[in-house]
C-alpha cells in the first residue's frame, strides 16, 4: 500500500488476530467491541479474524461471546439484527491469564497453533495500566509473539493514555518499549485525533486557497483552544483523576494535539511521516509564555460546591468519592502559549480545559486582527433593538463537538437605511450537510491500525515533546496554587488575567 493510500472506509485485506489485553474492562464494551462490529457489518474487516479477550476474570468463550452480543446491541451507533451478530461473536474467543505471568503468554502461543483459526498477522491492544505497558510487551517478545518488522507477517500494538506522568517518566515509557518493538510497531492512540471535526482541519486548511495565507503573524491576533466538560468525577474517576488532573488527563495530549493540527506547515504529502514531522516541529516551538513568572502563562483552579437549579447539591471537587480532601489536583487548567517560528511569532496561543463547565464544548477559534481603519459603526441587536458596540474581529471557529461543524464569523451591513455593521455567522454543520451519522473515533482508528496507516497516531518523539511544553507547569505546581470556581461557568474566573496586553477574552458561548 502507497504511504498515501486514502484508507478509512476501505477493506482490511490481511488476515488478522486481534487481541485486547484487558478485555473486561470498560474500554472493550462501549468502544472496541462494538467499533469493530461496525467495521464487519460495513464489509471492511478481512473474511479471515480472529478477536481474543484477554482478562483475568474466570469466563470462557460462550459467556465471554454473550457479553460481547450485548455489548455490540447497547452501543452500536449503527442498527443491529441478531443474525449478523451472531455471526460476529462467532469470530471472538477468550484467554483468561495474569497479564504478568510468563505462563500465560506460554499458553496464549499454544493457542495459537490451531490450524485455520488464529492468523499469524497481530494486533495488540493494550487496554491496561501504563505502568503494565512494558511487562506485556517484555513477555510476548520472550514468547516469540512479536514478528520481526519488514517480516512476513506484521505486529502492531496499541497503548492507550496517559503516556507517562511527567517528561523523565515518558522518556522512560518509550525507551522501555523501543527495547521490545520497533517504533513503527508503536500505536499511540489518542482518541481526539480520531474525531471526523479534527481531520476536517487538515483538509479545511490545505484544500482551500482562501485561508491558508492569512493563516499567519500578519492576521491572526490569537488562537483559543477549549475542552470543557460538565460532568465531574461520575463513575467512579475520581482515583484516576486525582493522580493525573487537567494538564495530564487532557493538555497533553488531546489539546496540544489540536495546536498542531490548526499551526503546523503544510506537509510535503499525506503519509504518516510528513504529517507528524509537522506536528513534532510545532510542539519544538511552543513554549509557556512567560513574562515575569510563571502565574502570567497558567491558571489552575478546582470547582466548588454548589447548589443545582433544581435544588440538588452539587458536590465540590474534595467533596467527590476517592478524592483526597486536601487534593491541589486542579480539575481546570488554562494556559496561554507561543509559538518560537516565521509563522506564528508574536501570536497568543491560550489552551482551556475543566470539568464542571457551562456545557460541554470543544472548539478551535483562530481570532483575526480587526481592519486598520475603522469605518463604520458596530451594533449588536436584538430583534430590532441595537446598542453600538466596538468593532468585532473574524472569528474562525472548528467546533470539534458537540454540533460538529466550521463556522465564520463576518461583519455585515445591517439592513436599512443606516451604515452600521452586525456581525453574522456562515457556518458548515455537518448535522445541516449531510444525514449520515458521523463514525466514531475508534471506528476510524482501528482500521488505520489494520492498514498500518500510523498517521493519527503519536510518534514517541512527539508524546516527548508534548512533556517538555507542560514540564515547568509540573515543576513549578507550589507556585500554582488551584483557585476555587463555581460550577456551571466558564471555570476560574483568575484566567482572564492570561489575556494581558491584548484586546482579547476567552470565548464563552
Amino acid at each position: 500500500m502507497s504511504e498515501t493510500t486514502i484508507v478509512g472506509e476501505s477493506r482490511v485485506n490481511d488476515p488478522v488476530t486481534i487481541v485486547i489485553f484487558g478485555a473486561s474492562g470498560d474500554l472493550t464494551h462501549r468502544k472496541l467491541i462494538p467499533a469493530l462490529y461496525i467495521a464487519y457489518a460495513k464489509g471492511l474487516l478481512p473474511s479471515a479474524f480472529t478477536i481474543v479477550g484477554f482478562a483475568r476474570r474466570d469466563y470462557d468463550d460462550a459467556i465471554f461471546r454473550g457479553m460481547m452480543a450485548d455489548s455490540v446491541k447497547e452501543f452500536s451507533r449503527i442498527p443491529t439484527d441478531d443474525e449478523t451478530v451472531a455471526h460476529f461473536v462467532e469470530h471472538i474467543h477468550y484467554h483468561k491469564g495474569d497479564i504478568s505471568s510468563p505462563a500465560t503468554y506460554a499458553e496464549l502461543k499454544e493457542k495459537f497453533r490451531e490450524e485455520g483459526v488464529y492468523p499469524e498477522n497481530r494486533l495488540y491492544y493494550l487496554s491496561i495500566m501504563p505502568s503494565l505497558f512494558e511487562t506485556a510487551v517484555d513477555l510476548l517478545k520472550k514468547s516469540g509473539l512479536i514478528a520481526v518488522p519488514g517480516g512476513t507477517h506484521w505486529t502492531r500494538v496499541v497503548i492507550e493514555k496517559p503516556f507517562g506522568k511527567d517528561l523523565e517518566s515518558a522518556v522512560a515509557l518509550n525507551a522501555g518499549l523501543l527495547r521490545h518493538l520497533d517504533e513503527s510497531q508503536i500505536y499511540r492512540i489518542d482518541h481526539y485525533l480520531g474525531k471526523e471535526t479534527v481531520q476536517n482541519i487538515l483538509s479545511f486548511r490545505f484544500a482551500n486557497t482562501i485561508f491558508e495565507p492569512i493563516f499567519n503573524r500578519s492576521f491572526v491576533d490569537h488562537i483559543q483552544i477549549t475542552a470543557a466538560e460538565t460532568v465531574g468525577m461520575e463513575g467512579a474517576r475520581g482515583g484516576y483523576y486525582d493522580e493525573n488532573g487537567a494538564i495530564r488527563d487532557m493538555v497533553t495530549n488531546h489539546l496540544l494535539e489540536l495546536l498542531c493540527l490548526v499551526a503546523m506547515e503544510p506537509p510535503g504529502d499525506l503519509s504518516a511521516k510528513a504529517v507528524r514531522n509537522e506536528k513534532l516541529k510545532i510542539l519544538t516551538a511552543a513554549k509557556l509564555d512567560i513574562r515575569r513568572d510563571i502565574s502570567d502563562a497558567v491558571c489552575r483552579g478546582q470547582y466548588g460546591a454548589a447548589v443545582g437549579e433544581d435544588g440538588s447539591q452539587i458536590k465540590g471537587y474534595l467533596e467527590e468519592d476517592r478524592i483526597d480532601p486536601h487534593s491541589q489536583t486542579e480539575t481546570f487548567a488554562a494556559l496561554r502559549l507561543k509559538i518560537d517560528n516565521w509563522r506564528w511569532a508574536g501570536v497568543p496561543i491560550f489552551l482551556r480545559t475543566g470539568k464542571r463547565m457551562a456545557k460541554k464544548a470543544t472548539e478551535i477559534s483562530v481570532q483575526f486582527k480587526v481592519p486598520p481603519l475603522q469605518l463604520f459603526q458596530h451594533v449588536e441587536c436584538e430583534g430590532d433593538v441595537c446598542d453600538i458596540t466596538h468593532i468585532k474581529p473574524n472569528t474562525l471557529i472548528f467546533r470539534i463537538q458537540p454540533d460538529e461543524g466550521i463556522f465564520l464569523k463576518v461583519g455585515t451591513k445591517r439592513p436599512g437605511m443606516r451604515f452600521v455593521v452586525e456581525d453574522v455567522k456562515m457556518d458548515f454543520s455537518y448535522s445541516g450537510t449531510w444525514d449520515k451519522a458521523l463514525p466514531e473515533a475508534y471506528e476510524r482508528l482501528l482500521l488505520d491500525t489494520l492498514h498500518g496507516d500510523s498517521t493519527l497516531f503519536t510518534r514517541s518523539d512527539e508524546v516527548e515533546a508534548e512533556w517538555r511544553v507542560v514540564q515547568p507547569i509540573l515543576d513549578n505546581l507550589d507556585k500554582l496554587e488551584p483557585h476555587t470556581y463555581p460550577p456551571n461557568g466558564w471555570g476560574a474566573p483568575e484566567a482572564d488575567h492570561l489575556f494581558h496586553g491584548t484586546g482579547g477574552q476567552w470565548r464563552n458561548e
